[in-house]
């Protein structure tokens, strides 16, 4: 009975999650599917051309799927009765299906500048979160396996700055970015994250569960304090380490306020500033908004899928007390 109700309860779990992961996840499929929606379309039935971007009922999935497939058995019934005709009509439509479906992509990078913002978002994404893994780590481990006077109070004092709201650093950091001429320059985004309180803690809690042999051990062989954090630490913290990169390139992936505030060059903008200037361009194509917020979402979903066990464990192993 004990193990029937384990069961029972586990599948309940089971079935309780996928429906969260599922509602959860209808806000991304959404804009995958609209950005990808037939907004114009006119077979031989039709008297006008038809939208689907913005038809009601709205269309769960993108219509042109169904509607090549259909094209394309009519275009098959077609030449094995000789109809070259109306196998040339179907095949039209089938290209007409496959240029407006990507249509809204293609008018992106050729008559917008998302690849120069996306190219942006994705240099100083990495920039930013390489530095702040580098930082972090090195600050975590010197607080978790150094001992030395006031280290608990140092930890702390760092701690009780993430109780400042980033609303209050605005108007100062402006006025030391203006102050170091870095106004209208990707330095302005680069240099006030290149760390992050969040991540001396996590990479703190993270370092203690690595032995303390380990590290006498590298340092009995002659392995400097260098080598010893590079070739020891950093390969054992792996884990910690992609759990803060995926929460450092998501942060400063999605980050807009503070680049808006410093950029003003077209040209540097990064992808979520540059969709804002693009959405107020182009407020009546739903579906050119969409496919903007679909290739700023691939890259964070691409990181998250490549580094999703090391997620995982990350937060899972961090937990340890001192």
């Amino acid at each position: 009975m004990k193990n029937q109700s384990k069961r029972a309860n586990k599948l309940i779990i089971y079935v309780l999650l996928t429906v969260f992961a599922v509602v959860s996840l209808l806000p991304l499929y959404w804009v995958f599917s609209t950005s990808l929606q037939l907004s114009s379309y006119q077979s031989e039935d039709m008297d006008r051309p038809v939208s689907y971007v913005d038809s009601n009922p709205p269309k769960l999935y993108p219509m042109g799927i169904p509607l090549y497939f259909e094209h394309w058995g009519e275009a098959r019934e077609a030449d094995k009765a000789g109809n070259a005709e109306e196998e040339a009509y179907h095949r039209e439509m089938m290209d007409h299906i496959i240029d407006n479906t990507f249509s809204s992509f293609a008018t992106l990078f050729q008559k917008h500048d998302v690849g120069k913002w996306f190219f942006n978002s994705v240099y100083i994404s990495v920039v930013v979160t390489v530095g702040i893994l580098l930082i972090d780590s090195m600050a975590g481990y010197v607080l978790a396996k150094k001992k030395f006077p006031g280290r608990n109070l140092i930890f702390w004092i760092i701690i009780s700055t993430m109780m400042i709201p980033g609303q209050v650093t605005l108007v100062p950091l402006f006025i030391m970015v203006g102050n170091l001429n870095l106004m209208d320059t990707h330095w302005a985004l680069i240099l006030p994250d290149l760390s992050m309180v969040f991540g001396v803690f996590l990479m703190r809690q993270f370092m203690y569960s690595i032995p303390d042999e380990l590290l006498e051990a590298s340092r009995m062989d002659g392995a400097s304090e260098w080598r010893t954090y590079w070739t020891i630490v950093l390969p054992l913290a792996k884990p910690g380490l992609a759990a803060l990169g995926i929460f450092t390139f998501m942060n400063v992936w999605n980050s807009f306020l503070w680049p808006i505030i410093v950029l003003n060059s077209a040209e540097l903008y990064t992808l979520p500033v540059g969709l804002k200037t693009l959405q107020d361009a182009n407020l009546a194509s739903f579906k050119l908004l969409m496919s903007g917020a679909a290739v700023a979402a691939i890259p964070m979903i691409i990181v998250f899928i490549l580094f999703q066990r090391y997620f995982v464990k990350g937060l899972t192993l961090g937990g340890v007390k001192e």
